[in-house]
């Protein structure tokens, strides 16, 4: 057996890795610290800071994480689990992480670094 026919079912798809890489707890965790970080002080402020892990477990996290989006105008769809990706959508049309990211600091008038909100 050939070496690249051994590992063939080993392989993933970059869109694979990617999710895999990201995750949606984990990615949602970053989503809830980066708008508790940039909401707080502002009329939008609707989130606490989640571990992956209670976003895993806790649905009011992820309730609470809908909502800061939301308050943005941007309508989340969280996903359960490690692996699947959250999708995003602003006015109906279905954007990235980044672009709801950007479209929140250009809303609130403010830019995060990430050790801004990542502590």
């Amino acid at each position: 057996m050939a070496k690249e026919d051994k590992f063939a079912d080993e392989i993933m798809r970059e869109e694979e890795l990617d999710q895999v890489a990201g995750g949606t707890c984990y990615e949602a965790a970053d989503d809830s610290r980066f708008l508790n970080v940039l909401l707080r002080g502002t009329k939008y402020h609707q989130c606490d800071r989640y571990g992956a892990t209670k976003m895993f477990f806790c649905h009011i996290a992820v309730v609470d994480l809908n909502n800061a989006w939301k308050s943005l105008g941007v309508e989340l769809r969280a996903r359960t689990g490690f692996i699947m990706k959250n999708k995003y959508k602003l006015n109906g049309k279905e954007i990235t992480r980044d672009e709801a990211w950007a479209h929140a600091e250009k809303l609130v008038g403010k830019h995060l670094t990430e050790a801004e909100w990542n502590w």
